[in-house]
């Protein structure tokens, strides 16, 4: 819904583009990259998807290819999650191992771990969230996220808002019955979240582009749902990673129409009395 509604906005921001046809493509694909992430009940399929919509940021990150630093701000973005993904393919790979088929089921999944040990539980734990930490932009892989502001902005309400920087809120979701048994890497989880929550709204503090504050602001809110997600409330997390989606959302078209307004100016130091524009 929040999908459709960025879809409605972007009809028309990106009216006089000249890529406006290729544009859709990709947004389209990524719209379909994260229902495939959210409606499967397999982490293989889900995995299908988690990299679709990595494929898809790279695409509209760099979407203005003939500047170089958009195509750079692009391929920190795919080598960022790139390394979170290793981490979610060894946590595949040890489910495989130890659960068998169970592992590859998110509805049977607590069959398949109740019996594992807790060394092997606390590896595929950590290793999971590996995957949430890239693809949520997490310290210390947090640095692809402010930059992911070089695409157009209704990409950027999309990466936000809809389930992309939040697919790594939505796993360890997902996959709670294995943090259930290892409460201890769930601490962590809670205690790294909490720390992003602080040290990113600080960043947000001392910058000055209007889009990469807003995107410290979901990088603070992304630590919020670690650390309830972490602590066990996961339908905390999930309610805020729902409230999220529209807020946010809305506060990226707003800036898109401030920048509209104001001839592209994204330094807020250069900004004042924008109610008559």
């Amino acid at each position: 819904f929040v999908g459709w509604l960025i879809h409605i906005y972007a009809s028309g921001y990106m009216r006089d583009d000249e890529g406006y046809g290729k544009f859709f493509f990709y947004f389209n694909l990524f719209i379909a990259s994260m229902l495939i992430l959210v409606l499967v009940d397999s982490p293989i399929i889900m995995f299908i998807g988690w990299e679709g919509v990595g494929v898809c940021s790279y695409l509209l990150i760099s979407y203005y290819y003939k500047d170089g630093e958009n195509v750079k701000a692009g391929n920190k973005a795919f080598i960022a999650n790139r390394v979170g993904d290793f981490g979610f393919i060894i946590s595949l790979t040890m489910l495989f191992y130890y659960a068998g088929a169970n592992g590859f089921d998110y509805v049977n999944l607590s069959h398949g771990v109740q019996n594992l040990s807790p060394t092997v539980l606390s590896c595929i734990g950590f290793a999971l969230f590996l995957g949430a930490v890239g693809k949520s932009a997490q310290i210390p892989l947090y640095v692809w996220l402010p930059d992911a502001m070089a695409g157009p902005t209704p990409v950027s309400a999309l990466i936000h808002a809809a389930t992309m920087v939040t697919a790594g809120v939505y796993l360890v979701i997902r996959a709670n019955e294995i943090f259930t048994i290892v409460p201890e890497v769930g601490y962590f989880i809670a205690s790294l979240g909490s720390f992003v929550a602080i040290a990113s709204a600080t960043m947000a503090l001392v910058a000055t582009n209007i889009k990469k504050i807003i995107a410290y602001s979901t990088l603070s809110q992304l630590g919020y749902m670690f650390v309830a997600a972490g602590l066990g409330a996961y339908w905390v997390a999930l309610f805020d990673l729902r409230t999220h989606a529209f807020f946010k959302s809305v506060l990226f078209l707003g800036a898109g129409n401030v920048m509209h307004a104001t001839n592209d100016e994204i330094n807020i130091k250069n900004m004042g009395g924008l109610r008559k524009y």
